[in-house]
């Protein structure tokens, strides 16, 4: 990719580390708490229209519903596939709308994360030269590639699950891969001042790992107690290894990086749920 022609803001992050956001209402067993944080998490990770207006506050404060938002995306997705395999299409093609469909509830919002964060990390030689290729709306030969791996390997994934553990699978891990991103936000710090990846804030490890439980809950139900097992294990390692990554190519993560955990996260745990099926 060429050089943006306006540099975005690669500034190091801050020296001390932000301190997590608290909650404006910190009872765990608040009804409206969590209908709020929902409500928050769906108009940030979904293209969902949202009734009624929400206070703006950062995207860390509804972490803990990060694995509701991928319930919601995975069994959109389940429906599609199931009207798909109603109408007699080959289980691949009907896999394929079901990954479609989640690139729309979504606005395509991981995908796009996840072919910026391929062609800066894999493009760029340092630090702010992959910051800027990762800020820069064209994508390039290394996103192409990212994007045309993650749905062939989605779709086939899903394709090979019998009948209703395809839906069941892409439920699991839409939850799961969601997890994985509050995890990263969590345990890890933003690339630099300015961004989405900065905006959105550092959740508390307390509301992370809330959302580790559901997103686990979920997945024990919809994989299987093996699967999820397997499952969970891997978005953990994902998600530690991801940070670990970020913060010696980048010095920490962005959205963007957000983004291609979720991807890769999706990919692993339907791998999982294909070899178990």
């Amino acid at each position: 990719m060429q050089d943006p022609a306006a540099p975005p803001d690669s500034a190091p992050p801050p020296d001390s580390e932000p301190a997590p956001i608290p909650r404006p209402d910190a009872s765990f067993w608040n009804p409206m708490g969590w209908v709020e944080d929902l409500r928050l998490a769906l108009a940030f990770l979904t293209r969902l229209p949202m009734p009624g207006r929400i206070a703006p506050r950062p995207l860390a404060v509804a972490a803990r519903c990060f694995p509701l938002v991928g319930l919601i995306v995975g069994l959109g997705g389940g429906l599609v596939y199931a009207l798909g395999s109603k109408l007699g299409l080959p289980a691949l093609g009907a896999a394929l709308f079901g990954i479609v469909a989640t690139g729309l509830l979504t606005g395509a919002l991981h995908e796009d994360g996840l072919a910026d964060s391929a062609d800066g990390l894999a493009g760029g030689q340092h630090r702010e030269r992959r910051l800027a290729i990762m800020s820069d709306s064209r994508i390039g030969s290394y996103g192409v590639l990212a994007l045309i791996v993650s749905v062939l390997a989605r779709a086939s994934l899903l394709a090979a699950l019998p009948g209703d553990q395809a839906i069941a699978g892409l439920i699991g891990a839409h939850a799961l891969a969601r997890a994985a991103m509050a995890l990263v936000m969590a345990r890890s710090l933003p690339a630099k001042s300015g961004g989405l990846g900065a905006a959105a804030g550092k959740p508390a490890e307390g509301a992370a790992l809330v959302a580790l439980a559901i997103a686990a809950i979920i997945a024990w139900i919809a994989l299987g107690p093996a699967a999820a097992a397997i499952a969970l294990v891997a978005v953990i390692a994902l998600a530690w290894l991801t940070a670990r990554l970020g913060k010696r190519l980048i010095g920490g993560y962005t959205g963007d990086l957000l983004g291609a955990v979720e991807q890769v996260s999706e990919i692993a745990i339907l791998a999982v749920a294909a070899a178990a099926s």
